[in-house]
């Protein structure tokens, strides 16, 4: 009778609890006491456990969108007539 990944789960979750108190030998001593059949499924489960996680499929931000706030702060932002007299004081400096 074929055992399902339930058992195999399980299997592998007992493995992992009792390998705290268990030496690697004890280990190895008692996957070589499972058939042929669970020993492979211990292995699948194994190298199924040491593949990468799948990232989710997240977009990635732009690097405008972010950018969005870096600049934010507390005071309110500047009238017209700031800016206005920002850029002329800009350009005096920039051309003299």
């Amino acid at each position: 009778m074929k055992r399902g990944y339930l058992y195999t789960w399980l299997l592998v979750q007992c493995f992992v609890l009792k390998i705290i108190t268990m030496t690697l030998r004890e280990l190895q001593d008692r996957a070589l006491r499972l058939s042929a059949e669970e020993r492979w499924q211990l292995i699948n489960a194994l190298m199924r456990s040491l593949q990468p996680k799948a990232r989710s499929k997240v977009k990635p931000k732009g690097l405008a969108a972010s950018l969005i706030g870096i600049a934010k702060t507390d005071a309110p932002p500047p009238t017209d007539a700031e800016v206005k007299a920002m850029l002329d004081e800009r350009l005096v400096q920039k051309y003299l």
